[in-house]
């Protein structure tokens, strides 16, 4: 498994999202057992870190994360976030928030903690000071943001530094990345990208026939903004297209799609790890092997193509 620096550590470029340990995210899952099981699977597999929130299940996510990695030396780099809507951005609120996630965890200190969304309800320069006021006195190592923009990013690097980024970036959806990311690398701020599957659309398992459960946000929207860019219909048929001009690139490479997909991601200068979230081991180790895979220039340049369309 490749490596990259965040800080002062060096973590897998394949990350271990646990947002899907929270709870049901889009239909019923194996249950907490399921998720500590696929959290030992990346770990043995290589993955060397794992991101979860506060939000997730209301704290569950934590919960779970804090019991699969209890009794492991050494343990994971773990990464979490406070959001608004949970202890909120305010001083008193991100302390709380710090000391609520590190009790779930049974940890003495986060090693990365992070602004879930952007908020101004409470200046950002005050979330900032308290977040870097954390690390001052030992709960936190390290402190990033994540959903940020370019300008928020330059007002929390005047306050501190901001050591990581944490943004949705895949094949299918690039963002701001193109942006963002020459900055970060410029600045020593590593790039944490979330969503690199599209949601399952990359692990091209997912046609115009699949059917979501109600529960699923895929397919009924759910109030999910990524809802009409990825699964709406007509964009969905158009991604699918696109994949199935990078089947071809993945069976070269003797690779499968998911695989191709986060090892793009990977390859993206400034890019430091991709996190890919599974309930199910195999899925998981199929995902850490990703971070073995090296794409030479000449197919990234065909991959940029089928992307452009």
């Amino acid at each position: 498994m490749q490596t990259r620096k965040l800080g002062t550590n060096e973590i897998s470029v394949i990350g271990f999202g646990a947002w899907e340990a929270g709870g049901a995210v889009w239909g019923e899952g194996p249950g907490d057992e399921g998720s500590i099981a696929a959290i030992h699977a990346a770990l043995e597999a290589g993955i060397t870190w794992i991101d979860t929130a506060e939000v997730y299940g209301d704290g569950r996510s934590e919960e779970v994360v804090g019991r699969a990695i209890a009794g492991l030396e050494p343990k994971p780099f773990v990464a979490t976030k406070v959001a608004a809507s949970v202890s909120g951005y305010t001083p008193e609120g991100v302390r709380h928030g710090a000391e609520g996630s590190l009790r779930r965890l049974g940890l003495d200190a986060i090693d990365l903690y992070q602004i879930h969304w952007p908020d101004e309800s409470t200046p950002l320069e005050t979330t900032w000071e308290a977040m870097a006021a954390l690390v001052d006195d030992g709960l936190v190592r390290h402190i990033g943001v994540s959903n940020f923009n370019r300008e928020r990013l330059e007002r929390c690097e005047h306050v501190r530094h901001v050591d990581s980024l944490q943004n949705h970036f895949s094949m299918l959806h690039r963002g701001s990345g193109p942006e963002l990311f020459p900055w970060c690398e410029q600045n020593g701020t590593a790039v944490l990208a979330y969503g690199p599957l599209a949601y399952g659309l990359l692990t091209g398992t997912i046609g115009m026939d699949t059917e979501f459960g109600d529960d699923d946000w895929r397919g009924t929207g759910g109030g999910m903004s990524y809802y009409a860019e990825l699964f709406e219909p007509s964009a969905r048929a158009r991604h699918l297209e696109t994949i199935d001009g990078l089947r071809p690139i993945a069976e070269d490479l003797g690779i499968t799609l998911s695989q191709l997909a986060l090892a793009w991601v990977v390859a993206q200068p400034g890019v430091t790890s991709a996190i890919a979230g599974s309930r199910n081991p195999e899925h998981v180790r199929t995902n850490a092997a990703a971070g073995d895979v090296v794409i030479d220039q000449a197919k990234l340049d065909l991959l940029d193509e089928i992307l452009r369309g």
